[in-house]
């Protein structure tokens, strides 16, 4: 079903290079060459930048620069900060790109290389970027404030509730799974922890350079890059001659513990003296390091070894237990569309947005930088042997029952890299890991570099730490945010963010709960469920944007918005039912099933409250006028 639903949209351009495994038309796709889905995905990319995003910034949102932004209006030094525009699109970009646009792209491999490539084309441009996009926009116009609150002035104060505590919930789940990822990555991998944590007093300097000092976001990026640089090379040598490899050898709860602590001290300290230009100094890490693989691309030319599709289009995958459809759109996630975006589009980086023009830049070109990025951490994945794919990302026992069924799935290459790299490879699940041997297998093939297979292995570890981290401190940020706003309407003291115990004591009881479930928990337990209310989420903002835009008198260009929100309704709700009624109940795992209803129920509630609403601004014939002159159908206070 799923071949022939997208065999119309297949434009790539094939090299024979490969046996098929595919008959027919797929044939002629197997074994195309990576250079040639890096070039249409960008020229996908630009197209839709220079013409979608432009009809989006102002024919569906009207973006206007003569509005004064939060930014400006309530500068406080603190959050509300008017940035750089180029300096906030790092920030954006490094809160929204965690482990979702590496790890969900790689798992979904299993399905194949094309399911996933066209995913994250046509839903990264539909759906992923127009979504965050609006929930920046919305937030703006919404005095920077949450997805929860937007939902109280535009629906009702009961919708808005339910939507803060389901975001809450959510966001709790998100940095939990987040966190997971980071610490599979970093314990007892000493060179990679050490990188990560430099990077933190090298964004202190940076921020102290771009706030006191005029014209300071050349000087800073330029130490920043040179500084981090620096201790990327240094400390590989230092790691190697086990100098300072005893203080970052961490075990496990270590590491556990250290992430919270991180989060905690993000989210109190000035977001413009270590989150923003952390952020900022990563993204020149994660862009760099993206860019690197693209030139190793351009000059090795590897060919996608992965099948078109494989045998597990309807299940029964020794990776994700769940057929293409639905579960392609969940497994994905951040790559083509995230809710975990509207957290940080309603939380950190509306409050610094200093012209509504810059929203499209910030907003659209963001994402498609994320949905670039997914798209090389699939190649990366499909470059390898598929043998050597699933004995990486399947449990031992799951892949010895694939090599049973499918004798020509054994292992080619991963010998060799176990050789060099120093540890077994079979088994670790989760992706992160055969993204980095995917990696190390293109930067090995580049003039030289045969004998740096460790390093190259090691540097894509630290680079996935890196890129999950930086959602890990805005996502803790806005979560206190949230928690602000809903202790608020008992305490009113607690909406004066500038009151200090306010601040210390949210962030210190948002970081326990999210901090708990790290500590105790596992990424297998948490990572479903993450997928499942992520994308529940991303639905959930996209309707109630939605309904601001049918307030706004947008008319039929709020389909824009509806359509990718009602699509993604639909698809989440069916992979959240068969998640809950055919693996979690069947295996007796009750609460990750009970959770799953509490998110579906919680959704369905704030989806009925905004349908509702709907109606009602539709049978609305005469509109008003807003204090800067535009005909609205009706008035809230913004």
């Amino acid at each position: 079903m799923f071949k022939i639903l997208f065999s119309s949209l297949c434009t790539f351009l094939p090299t024979k290079a490969f046996a098929a495994q595919n008959s027919g038309f797929w044939s002629w796709f197997e074994g195309m060459n990576a250079l040639t889905v890096v070039f249409a995905s960008l020229c996908v990319f630009a197209i839709a930048y220079r013409f979608y995003g432009i009809f989006v910034a102002d024919k569906v949102l009207r973006l206007q620069a003569n509005r004064t932004t939060p930014a400006v209006k309530f500068a406080d030094g603190h959050d509300y900060v008017k940035t750089n525009k180029y300096v906030l699109f790092g920030h954006h970009f490094a809160a929204i790109a965690a482990a979702g646009p590496l790890v969900g792209p790689v798992l979904a491999a299993q399905f194949g290389f094309m399911p996933g490539a066209l995913w994250i084309l046509i839903g990264c441009v539909l759906g992923g970027a127009v979504h965050d996009m609006v929930v920046v926009f919305a937030s703006v116009r919404h005095k920077g404030e949450s997805l929860a609150t937007i939902a109280e002035r535009e629906i009702n104060p009961f919708i808005g509730t339910v939507a803060g505590f389901a975001v809450l919930f959510i966001l709790i789940l998100t940095l939990a799974g987040l966190s997971l990822a980071c610490v599979s990555a970093m314990h007892n991998a000493p060179w990679s922890l050490f990188i990560v944590a430099i990077t933190m007093p090298i964004a202190v300097l940076m921020g102290l350079i771009m706030r006191y000092k005029e014209n300071g976001v050349m000087l800073a990026s330029i130490l920043g890059i040179f500084l981090l640089a620096l201790g990327i090379i240094s400390g590989h040598d230092l790691m190697q001659e086990n100098v300072l490899g005893w203080m970052f050898n961490w075990d496990k709860d270590t590491v556990s513990i250290a992430i919270p602590l991180y989060g905690f001290v993000a989210s109190v300290l000035p977001v413009w003296l270590l989150l923003v230009p952390r952020d900022y100094l990563s993204t020149y890490l994660k862009i760099g390091t993206i860019l690197m693989l693209t030139l190793g691309i351009v000059f090795v030319q590897p060919n996608i070894m992965m099948h078109m599709f494989t045998p597990f289009d309807n299940g029964g995958g020794p990776v994700i237990n769940g057929p293409v459809l639905p579960f392609i759109f969940i497994t994905i996630a951040c790559g083509a569309i995230s809710g975990f975006h509207a957290i940080i589009g309603t939380g950190t980086t509306p409050k610094m947005i200093g012209n509504e023009k810059e929203i499209l830049f910030v907003g659209y070109g963001a994402m498609l930088t994320e949905g670039f990025v997914a798209i090389m951490a699939l190649i990366a994945a499909c470059t390898m042997m598929p043998g050597d794919y699933f004995a990486i990302n399947a449990a031992p026992d799951a892949y010895q029952a694939l090599l049973a069924a499918y004798p020509n799935f054994a292992v080619t290459d991963l010998p060799y890299y176990e050789e060099h790299i120093g540890i077994d490879l079979h088994g670790r699940t989760g992706g992160a890991v055969s993204l980095a041997v995917g990696m190390a297998h293109i930067f090995r093939n580049l003039p030289f570099m045969d004998h740096l297979v460790a390093y190259w292995y090691n540097f894509a570890v630290m680079f996935e730490a890196v890129f999950i981290l930086t959602a890990v401190d805005a996502g803790t940020r806005v979560g206190r945010f949230f928690l602000q706003e809903m202790l608020g309407k008992i305490m009113p003291r607690f909406n004066n963010k500038d009151w200090k115990p306010g601040v210390i004591i949210t962030s210190a009881v948002f970081t326990f709960l999210w901090g708990y479930l790290v500590y105790t928990g596992n990424i297998s337990s948490i990572w479903p469920l993450f997928g499942l209310s992520n994308q529940l989420l991303a639905a959930c903002a996209l309707i109630v944007c939605t309904t601001m835009l049918l307030r706004l008198n947008r008319g039929k260009y709020a389909l824009a918005a509806a359509i990718p929100g009602i699509f993604m309704v639909i698809v989440t709700f069916w992979a959240g039912y068969l998640q809950v009624f055919e693996q979690y109940l069947p295996q007796d795992q009750t609460l990750l099933a009970v959770l799953g209803i509490i998110v579906m129920v919680l959704m369905i509630i704030v989806l009925a409250g905004a349908l509702r609403k709907w109606l009602e601004l539709m049978h609305i014939k005469h509109c008003v006028k807003d204090e800067y002159g535009e005909e609205v159908k009706a008035l809230v206070v913004e």
